[in-house]
């Protein structure tokens, strides 16, 4: 059975109950002071909601899915787990797969992943 709580490599755990049962509109300050120390887990690592949404600055939030838009899109890499990674097929014949920023891709070294 899926975890109804885990979207994306995000676990939300509490912080979706919490937040499904808040009175919307909320604004982004008051929303922040009454949950944003609530954690969140990213692929092993635990963050406050304030670290993932407090730099939005939005004037406020008309309901619970707002918000989890806000948290899915300002989570870093970190909720990804392993880039590049597929356990679905293995490689083609012929087909040649490299790690994100592999030795012989200097023309990528800078390139960041969004």
């Amino acid at each position: 059975m899926p975890d109804e709580n885990r979207e994306a490599g995000v676990e939300l755990g509490d912080v979706q109950e919490s937040l499904t049962n808040v009175e919307y509109p909320i604004g982004h300050d008051e929303l922040l002071e009454a949950h944003g120390d609530e954690e969140i887990e990213m692929s092993g690592n635990t963050t406050t909601l304030e670290e993932v949404i407090g730099p939005l600055n939005e004037d406020e939030y008309r309901d619970y899915g707002e918000v989890e838009g806000a948290i899915m899109n300002m989570v870093g890499d970190e909720a990804i787990g392993r880039k590049n990674y597929s356990d679905r097929t293995p490689p083609a014949a012929g087909e040649d797969r490299q790690d994100e920023g592999a030795p012989d891709q200097g023309d990528q070294s800078e390139q960041e992943s969004f």
